[in-house]
């Protein structure tokens, strides 16, 4: 096939950039669309992220249609903070054709190679809280409303261009149990009693005139800033997240844990599952999108929840302080109906919040990897 990579310039070609899945995967009964007006919002320079970052978009082109895509960035914090010289590339999208798939990422490799970068990585976003990792198995099951879906042809793309695996990240499928595990329970009451812990509710004013997303998102700086590649958040993208997630959520399904002195010790986000609300308006929210999200996040529930952040300070890891969490929020599952919760991407290295799942009956079902190589 004959491929022209042209650089995205105007908002009329970012359209292009951010709708071509939806054509890529139409029909498709697993793939779960991004929210259009967030996807343009972040990718445009007004993301506090392109403050640390350099970035250009890549379209693919072929008899005059678009039939690829992809972000080439170089997060700056990251590099510094790892201590490498890396281009990342996400958003990467591609119909199977190899001659497409391999002018997308030469176009990233000679955009990093233009900047001093000697390695190249993804799929990776700006941060954390972009989609990451290609995924190599599970294909048949639908995606988790932040995350990657891809069609299985990728996998063999990027071996046959040289990538290698870097990381992989698993997802787990969590079974609700339907009353508190009596193990959970006595270890809750232990762990409580012992270091003076609490368990604290939030309420809605809080979260808009209160300081609960900044020290959320500092416990997360704490305790994910050792996890492969991470980017310690500065105040402008706290701030961004806090808008955009936070607000959101059933806050009746976010459980924070404090000392006696209330300072925040761990956390658990979680939020019922959204992904079908969002394929049936395909990611617009007007003129039903928005109906269709609220109905699914406080009404007419799905039978899954999304497990979205959990985090404990490093000094109280290994102290039961999980089991805490996992006991104030199973009655909430119970009480909407749920019948099981799917994980965020884990690190394939993170023992310990893989060990934090063995109470529950679980299967992983989904992998996703990241492929790299020196540039």
């Amino acid at each position: 096939m004959h491929v022209i990579i042209k650089p995205v310039r105007d908002n009329r070609a970012l359209r292009s950039f951010v709708k071509f899945p939806n054509a890529l995967y139409k029909g498709n009964k697993y793939y779960v669309p991004s929210i259009f007006f967030d996807e343009m919002d972040t990718l445009r320079s007004k993301n506090p992220a392109f403050e640390f970052s350099d970035v250009a978009l890549f379209l693919a082109y072929s008899g005059g249609k678009v039939v690829g895509r992809v972000a080439a960035i170089i997060n700056h914090r990251a590099n510094s903070q790892w201590k490498h010289l890396e281009v990342r590339y996400g958003w990467f999208d591609f119909v199977d054709d190899m001659d497409v798939s391999k002018a997308l990422l030469d176009a990233v490799i000679d955009f990093g190679k233009q900047h001093g970068m000697t390695s190249v990585s993804g799929p990776l976003g700006f941060t954390d809280f972009d989609p990451e990792g290609m995924l190599v198995d599970g294909y048949d099951q639908l995606c988790t409303f932040p995350l990657i879906y891809n069609y299985p042809y990728y996998k063999k793309h990027m071996e046959a261009l040289g990538f290698e695996k870097v990381v992989d990240w698993l997802e787990y499928k969590l079974f609700i149990p339907q009353t508190v595990p009596e193990k959970i329970g006595r270890i809750a009451d232990i762990t409580e009693k012992k270091y003076g812990l609490k368990i604290r509710k939030v309420r809605r004013r809080e979260v808009l005139f209160g300081d609960v997303g900044e020290k959320i998102f500092s416990l997360i700086n704490q305790t994910y800033c050792y996890l492969y590649d991470f980017t310690i958040l500065p105040e402008k993208m706290v701030k961004k997240y806090i808008n955009t997630y936070i607000l959101l959520l059933d806050l009746k399904m976010v459980t924070l844990v404090e000392d006696r002195d209330g300072n925040l010790i761990a956390f658990g986000v979680s939020m019922p599952s959204i992904v079908r609300a969002v394929q049936k308006c395909g990611g617009r929210m007007f003129p039903l999108g928005w109906y269709y999200i609220l109905r699914s996040m406080f009404f007419k529930k799905e039978e899954n929840l999304e497990l979205l952040l959990v985090s404990v300070r490093p000094d109280y890891q290994n102290t039961g302080v999980l089991a805490m969490l996992f006991n104030d929020l199973i009655p909430v599952y119970n009480r909407y109906g749920f019948k099981y919760a799917e994980t965020n991407a884990e690190l394939e290295s993170n023992i310990k919040i893989r060990a934090a799942w063995d109470c529950f009956d679980k299967v992983c079902h989904k992998r996703r990897r990241l492929y790299g190589k020196s540039i």
